[in-house]
């Protein structure tokens, strides 16, 4: 009853007296903001007059209109909230029927039952229905002013209200000014921003750059600004007071709000300082060109890029033979240093991983500098190292040749008649220098452009680019060559260990055999059909690419350890394996093709075709600056049907007499295919320009039966095999003009498009995963159990194993090895600088997303 009665009191206290405290709220609000003092004194006097004259009005209306509430009011109100108005009834008696006992029995009953219901009463909520006394919700809006006001205000405005009653000049109220200072530090340093109000008197510490930012409050004029930190224009003194001035910290010194106590800085400013970049360690190169270089870059807040740049030192470089003469201007070599995508990039350590080997400077003396940036444009730069540009090494003395003859022509233009001339000498006798016709080819056309005047630098270039291209085949090779220097390098190191030769050359011996092998390895799975080695007696086990990485880890292990007998006879071991080595092919019965292998064998087959015929184009023109190649007297010389028949004289006819065992395209092992599919064999009685025109053919009805419509990979290939068709009917026409030298070229071309081609389709059977949809389940799950990780298919040309004599089982091919080998390859591939930035840049982040690493 009692709270029920005070329930009763608030709700007539609010609806009597809600428009007072509305207007008290509302005054209260303006003047603790400071909003009031907007106004003109005289208005300001007449508001607070006003203002009081109406709250008195409110306070003397609902003192009249207020009634305290009585018990009685209390009793029913509370009575109210019950059923059946339990406390009214038990302050009933008993009206009739008091005589009898049974009706006092009732009585009684209905009196307790009425007890338990009041036992339950609670106090009601108290309701002042001010919704229909305040429709728009003045008193709401009062209270959100007041909230507003006390977040944002001041008690210093509440002591001016009786100064500007008795008519005091605004100027004069000092103490109602109010303000609030920020420093923010610049967005790429990281740290936070600085609230001002609450360091007053304490000494700061802030980057150079940050930005400063104040706020006045009050009376124009009342605070003013002393600082040493900045600078800033000065102010003309009729010009009105800046109530947010702003400016950015340069340099240490003070802060100080005049008009206010304790609002006083000292300010210490940090300077970015630079980044720095150190060179570690000693750049290192693989045979093929590649080369690492470590570095380390540190700075205050972060690198945010660097470059490497590689810059001709001519003091250096001995200037005889084609460098004595002034080189042509060229700019330095620049480009991007690796800096981590995530992480601290305050102090990290990367590697450099290029391949410079194309590069007019490769194997010359330059000066390595790199430079690394931060956010505010800062740069440092690292000691020069001056050090051979690397570049890949070539071995064979043909391929060495041709690749001074282009570093003296991309070093000077001058130098074209000279490079012609040994080009000519060196070329003078090509059955006795080069491996093949395509090599002599590509070289006698590049010295034909040489000889053509005037030599432009995209002519140099691309003269250039040919040379190169030359130098990798003549140094590639074949087979044969590649493990003539695997043998050669083994060699090499088994001299060395027995002469005691240092460490560090020891290590270069290794490195170029492990160069070697890899190449011989590569040679080796590209072309099965070419080894003439067989394995020794006894059952062959595979022998994977890390079985043999293996061998030569414990080799160099040994010769590490001084225990070189040991070295010795392991190294006797591994060349024993590698001279038996064989590619084990997958022809066997119950081996059943995919279409896509399918396909690639059949494009396969087409390139050895058009090799052949390039051959024999080439011996052709040979015969024409040579015509006693006619006679046949050399059993060196090679029959015109291409690659075969050694030993055997020419024929005039039609270059059908084809030696046993031929190799070529048009015979030996793809010919079972070619006849499957409906094509002959046996090219007796064609041209060559007949022969060219029935490749280009078969090279139009394996496009239609290309898989992988659709797919991008599949898409490509397409697109390679019509550059291939267009390319060989250039050669077709050449061929009937004559013209060996430029059909030659475009057989060359073809080929290449073959190669592509035949590349895209790997990728596609590589990203199936060893998927075949026009398989059944069971077949498809016995296919993939025979696949590696890559997708290939183990035991087939162009994605086989390796067999050998060696004891080795190939079960250590374990999936760890496996992840091993792709993770490097996508190293290789993020380092290509032929591939596209996005490609690139996506290799980069799965390096460092799913191995943790980079390149």
């Amino acid at each position: 009853m009692f709270l029920t009665r005070l329930g009763l009191l608030w709700e007539r206290l609010a609806q009597c007296f809600w428009p007072l405290w509305t207007t008290l709220a509302l005054v209260f609000a303006g003047v603790f903001s400071g909003l009031a003092y907007e106004l003109p004194n005289a208005w300001l006097r007449a508001v607070l007059v006003f203002s009081g004259l109406l709250a008195f009005v409110f306070l003397i209306c609902g003192l009249r209109q207020l009634q305290l509430p009585t018990r009685a009011e209390a009793l029913a109100k509370l009575d109210e909230t019950l059923p059946g108005d339990p406390l009214a009834t038990l302050t009933d008696t008993q009206g009739m029927g008091g005589d009898d006992a049974a009706s006092r029995a009732i009585w009684r009953a209905h009196q307790a039952r009425m007890v338990d219901q009041a036992a339950k009463a609670r106090v009601p909520r108290p309701d002042a229905a001010l919704t229909r006394r305040d429709p728009f919700a003045f008193r709401l809006t009062a209270l959100l002013a007041v909230c507003i006001a006390l977040f944002a205000g001041s008690l210093s405005w509440l002591s001016a209200v009786p100064d500007v009653i008795r008519g005091q000049d605004q100027a004069a109220l000092d103490t109602s000014a109010q303000w609030e200072g920020w420093i923010e530090p610049p967005a790429y340093t990281g740290l936070p921003v600085l609230y001002l109000n609450d360091l007053t008197g304490q000494d700061i510490t802030a980057p150079v750059g940050s930005d400063i930012s104040l706020r006045f409050y009050g009376t124009p004029g009342a605070l003013g600004l002393n600082q040493t930190v900045a600078d800033l224009a000065a102010k003309a003194p009729d010009d009105a007071p800046d109530m947010a001035p702003a400016f950015t910290l340069s340099r240490s010194g003070l802060l100080e709000i005049t008009g206010t106590e304790d609002a006083r800085w000292v300010i210490a400013a940090i300077p970015d300082q630079p980044p720095a970049v150190e060179i570690t360690g000693e750049v290192t190169t693989e045979a093929s060109g590649m080369m690492t270089q470590g570095f380390t870059a540190t700075d205050d807040y972060g690198v945010t890029g660097g470059q490497v740049t590689f810059t001709l030192d001519e003091s250096r470089v001995t200037r005889r033979f084609g460098l004595a003469i002034d080189p042509d201007p060229r700019d330095p070599l620049i480009f991007d240093l690796p800096i981590p995508y995530s992480g601290d990039r305050a102090e990290f350590t990367e590697e450099i991983i290029e391949n410079l080997s194309e590069h007019p400077w490769s194997g010359l003396a330059v000066q390595m500098v790199l430079t690394v940036t931060d956010d505010q444009g800062q740069q440092g730069a690292s000691e020069p190292a001056f050090i051979p540009l690397p570049g890949r090494r070539f071995f064979d003395p043909l391929a060495r040749a041709v690749i001074e003859m282009r570093r003296d022509i991309l070093w000077s233009r001058a130098n074209a008649a000279q490079s012609a001339q040994m080009i000519r000498a060196i070329s003078h006798r090509p059955g006795d220098t080069f491996p093949g016709a395509s090599s002599y080819l590509m070289l006698r056309t590049a010295l034909r452009r040489l000889e053509a005047a005037p030599l432009t630098p995209e002519t140099q270039q691309e003269i250039a680019d040919a040379l190169w291209q030359v130098a990798l085949i003549v140094e590639d090779g074949s087979l044969s060559d590649a493990l003539e220097r695997m043998r050669r390098a083994q060699e090499r190191l088994t001299q060395a260990m027995r002469d005691g030769a240092s460490d560090e050359e020891i290590q270069q011996l290794m490195d170029e055999l492990r160069d070697a092998t890899r190449d011989y390895l590569r040679q080796l799975a590209q072309n099965p059909e070419d080894t003439t080695d067989e394995p020794n007696s006894g059952e062959t086990q595979q022998l994977s690419g890390a079985d043999i990485q293996e061998m030569m880890d414990r080799i160099q292990e040994l010769m590490e350890q001084g225990r070189m007998a040991e070295a010795q006879e392991l190294l006797n071991e591994l060349a024993q394996m590698m001279e038996n080595m064989r590619v084990t092919q997958g022809n066997g019965e119950g081996d059943i093709e995919s279409p896509g292998e399918q396909a690639m064998g059949e494009l396969g087959e087409s390139i050895e075709e058009q090799q052949g015929l390039s051959d024999q184009a080439f011996r052709d023109l040979q015969e024409q600056f040579n015509p006693n190649a006619q006679s046949g007297q050399s059993g060196e010389n090679e029959g015109r049907s291409g690659s075969s028949g050694r030993g055997q004289q020419h024929s005039d006819q039609d270059g059908a007499n084809e030696g046993e065992g031929r190799t070529d395209g048009g015979a030996g092992q793809g010919q079972s295919r070619r006849e499957q599919n409906g094509r002959a064999g046996d090219n007796s009685g064609q041209s060559l320009a007949d022969r060219q025109q029935a490749l280009r053919d078969e090279i139009d009805r394996q496009r239609g039966n290309l898989p992988g419509a659709g797919t991008p990979e599949g898409d490509a290939a397409r697109d390679a095999l019509d550059r291939a068709g267009e390319a060989m009917d250039r050669a077709e026409d050449r061929l009937r003009s004559g013209d060996l030298a430029g059909a030659l070229e475009d057989q060359a071309e073809a080929m290449e498009q073959m190669r592509e081609s035949m590349r895209q389709l790997e990728r596609g059977l590589a990203g199936n995963q060893g998927q075949d949809g026009e398989e059944g389940e069971d077949s498809q799950q016995g296919q993939n159990a025979s696949r590696d990780p890559l997708g290939r298919d183990q035991g087939r040309s162009g994605a086989n194993g390796i067999t050998g004599g060696g004891d080795l089982n190939s079960e250590r091919g374990t999936m760890a090895e496996r992840a091993l080998e792709l993770m490097q390859e996508l190293r290789d591939r993020s380092s290509d600088q032929s591939l596209p930035e996005e490609e690139r840049d996506y290799l980069d982040r799965l390096l460092l997303d799913r191995f943790g690493t980079g390149r």
